[in-house]
């Protein structure tokens, strides 16, 4: 048991998937796994277990922002031995052909975090970068389903109210979206040598400002899930 997540050992699978919303993590394991049981609701951040296609994988909720995922990627590294790591959530798009209901395949993710230079100093800006193998796998997996997807860079932001950001440079820079949580997985998976990608759902534009409904985000969660899921179990 981590100082966070009340399992014990043993009770998460070596492979799991990371939603931000302890609902979206809660509807997920209700609809996509089975013999599923919860292993902690510590903080309201639920975690469950199940199988998926005869495999144990476990659903993790993080919460928001990249100081709160940390904590939950580092403790489930450190505490239950998890080897594979998939973030699953939302993305603002920065491009005009990057359109809601869109999948992301986050290849890098871009920081104004301080998280690298508190690691390596001032003189490295260090890569965050995916798994390869699991990228490709991903991108594999669209294709067969006939997903709408884009593979590259986002920004992972430390602040969502951020009007410091520019973001018309960075997107003439070919940064895909922006969102808050990927800095925090390969970072820490670089750190530990686990397998670890983002496949993130396209939820609004911030060049139009046109938003997802609840139905349209219904839909597109199934369609995130499942590549993640696939993805997973493919390795």
């Amino acid at each position: 048991m981590s100082i966070h997540i009340a399992a014990n050992k043993g009770d998460i699978a070596e492979k799991v998937l990371l939603p931000g919303d302890p609902l979206r993590a809660k509807f997920i394991a209700e609809n996509f796994l089975e013999n599923v049981k919860q292993y902690t609701s510590i903080r309201n951040a639920f975690g469950f277990t199940g199988y998926y296609r005869g495999e144990p994988i476990s659903i993790q909720s993080t919460g928001m922002g990249i100081p709160s995922f940390l904590i939950y990627s580092t403790e489930l590294i450190e505490t239950y031995n998890v080897k594979t790591l998939i973030r699953i959530g939302t993305v603002g798009s920065l491009q005009k052909n990057v359109k809601i209901r869109d999948l992301i395949l986050v290849q890098g993710s871009s920081t104004d975090s301080s998280i690298i230079n508190n690691i390596f100093g001032s003189g490295i800006n260090f890569s965050l970068i995916s798994n390869f193998k699991m990228l490709r796998q991903a991108a594999r997996i669209c294709e067969e389903h006939n997903f709408d997807y884009h593979v590259g860079n986002v920004l992972g932001e430390d602040r969502y109210y951020n009007e410091e950001i520019d973001h018309k440079k960075l997107a003439s820079y070919e940064v895909l979206g922006t969102e808050m949580e990927t800095p925090a997985l390969y970072t820490v998976a670089s750190k530990y040598h686990r397998q670890a990608l983002s496949i993130l759902t396209v939820s609004n534009s911030l060049l139009t400002g046109e938003e997802t409904t609840s139905e349209d985000r219904r839909k597109t969660l199934t369609n995130m899930v499942k590549v993640a899921l696939e993805t997973a179990h493919s390795l």
